[in-house]
């Protein structure tokens, strides 16, 4: 079976790539033409693995492979004393996340990295302790519990529009205050604390550190940040777990008023002693909190950007967008908007929320024709999945019609994964993904969102996929 000799971290240097296709923006209003969004340059093969660490790599998980890895079903490497084996024949990632699930587990790396921030939360335990924080927390996003904060969706988009004026604004920026007060007022009863600047500076501090952490990690070394960065990611972390902790500690010990956060503490009150329920209150509140508004924050911004370049398309949307907004607002508004759905499907194909994530085998088994021992890291890249020449026709061009009903038929279901799958599946996909739809219909039923005449956008970031620098969009008013 082939396999690329550098994976995990491979990389490459700008001078030895053939650079992506130039875009195509269109403003005849017709979109004719094919549009290839960014994507980091690739090589023609794979270079040394110390490169990983260093540079453009460390700081942009997505940077740095080559054409072959968007082409072999399987690849394999040796990294810092670990088998990293990397799947991308949708039957085998099927077999790492759903057939054989209870052998691969969250990589004891993985879990140094985030304990500091996230604790033994849902995000990072396994086994019992997974099963039974995952029960407690699924309550909250059950269809019917989501439905009913479609409205609440709406009235923060609503309240974002009251400010905005003709003119340049970051979209990347406003998408983040937006999916921070939706988490705050949903499952935080509107603590203002969650909502601050400088809460936002350091989750964006937080996440930037992670490249540092995550070597520090990999080697076994103490966490000691030893650059600005990552004294400033470890501030972050502190302030935003510290803030986190007082939340929690004022709840107690009955949990408060009947959002996710009481329901949570309530729940694990029953599960568990008092003194490590509140531990793992405040680790499910840091998850939920961070993970809860920064992925949707993006799915949010890239879909916004992939519309400005695509103005004929982004007309129909808006007009779909406006008549459904006008229908109403109930807990039915995202079905009404199966246009800007597809959009939004294919954003999050192209721009996963989790470019990665990992798992450990703790016995042997088999991936295909592969050995997997114990201890062994598989990882599972839906940014080469989602753009694997294999499995898609274009993979790397914009287009929404591919989740067309009629297109989805035939499809394997682990060939696109923005929200993981199997039975980690994430269980706040359904609110993210209602969330997004309904701050997009009240945005783009007002505003209409174009380029700004040279701006460079490249996708950056080692946790999430941001647009490095912001995503500054030209507003018009409809």
């Amino acid at each position: 079976m082939a396999r690329e000799s550098a994976v995990l971290t491979e990389t490459t240097s700008l001078g030895a790539v053939t650079p992506p296709p130039p875009s195509a923006s269109l403003r005849d209003g017709e979109d004719k033409t094919p549009f290839i969004p960014p994507y980091p340059p690739r090589g023609a093969g794979p270079v040394p693995v110390w490169r990983g660490f260093v540079g453009e790599r460390a700081r942009t998980a997505v940077y740095g492979w080559s054409e072959l890895a968007f082409r072999q079903p399987y690849m394999r490497r040796r990294i810092l004393g670990f088998n990293v084996h990397i799947p991308l024949d949708p039957e085998l990632v099927q077999r790492v996340l759903l057939d054989n699930a209870a052998n691969y587990v969250k990589p004891d790396v993985v879990k140094r990295l985030l304990a500091p921030a996230i604790g033994e939360g849902l995000l990072t335990s396994d086994g019992g302790l997974w099963r039974e924080q995952r029960r407690i927390v699924a309550a909250n996003f059950a269809p019917a519990a989501v439905d009913a904060l479609v409205p609440e969706f709406g009235s923060v988009g609503r309240a974002a529009l009251e400010r905005w004026r003709p003119g340049v604004r970051d979209m990347a920026t406003e998408a983040t205050q937006a999916t921070m007060r939706i988490i705050s007022n949903t499952l935080f009863s509107g603590d203002s604390r969650l909502t601050r600047d400088a809460a936002m500076a350091h989750i964006a501090a937080a996440l930037e550190g992670i490249s540092e952490a995550r070597l520090q990690a990999m080697l076994g070394l103490p966490r000691i940040p030893w650059t600005r960065q990552g004294w400033r990611a470890q501030k972050g972390q502190k302030y935003l777990r510290e803030t986190l902790e007082a939340v929690v500690r004022e709840r107690l010990p009955d949990g408060g008023p009947d959002d996710f956060l009481g329901k949570l503490i309530r729940g694990l009150g029953e599960r568990f002693e008092p003194r490590r329920a509140a531990e793992l209150a405040a680790d499910n509140a840091m998850t939920f909190y961070l993970a809860g508004h920064e992925t949707t924050a993006n799915a949010v911004t890239w879909t916004l950007y992939l519309l400005s370049e695509q103005p004929g398309l982004q007309e129909q949307v808006a007009a779909q967008c406006s008549a459904a907004v006008a229908g109403g607002e109930g807990p039915d508004l995202p079905e009404r908007l199966k246009l800007l759905r597809m959009v939004l499907e294919e954003s999050l194909r192209l721009y996963p929320p989790a470019p990665r994530f990992d798992r450990q085998a703790v016995e042997p088994d088999r991936l295909g024709d592969e050995s997997v021992q114990p201890g062994d890291i598989v990882s599972i890249w839906p940014w080469i999945l989602h753009r694997h020449q294999a499995l898609w026709e274009r993979p790397d061009e914009f287009d929404p019609s591919r989740f067309a009903p009629e297109r989805r038929e035939g499809r394997h279901r682990f060939q696109y994964i923005p929200f993981g799958a199997g039975p980690r599946l994430c269980v706040g996909a359904r609110f993210a993904t209602a969330e997004a739809l309904a701050i997009l219909a009240h945005w783009l039923a007002t505003w209409r969102f174009d380029p700004v005449a040279g701006r460079e956008v490249r996708v950056h970031g080692m946790v999430t996929l941001r647009p490095a620098g912001g995503m500054p969009l030209n507003l018009t008013r409809r």
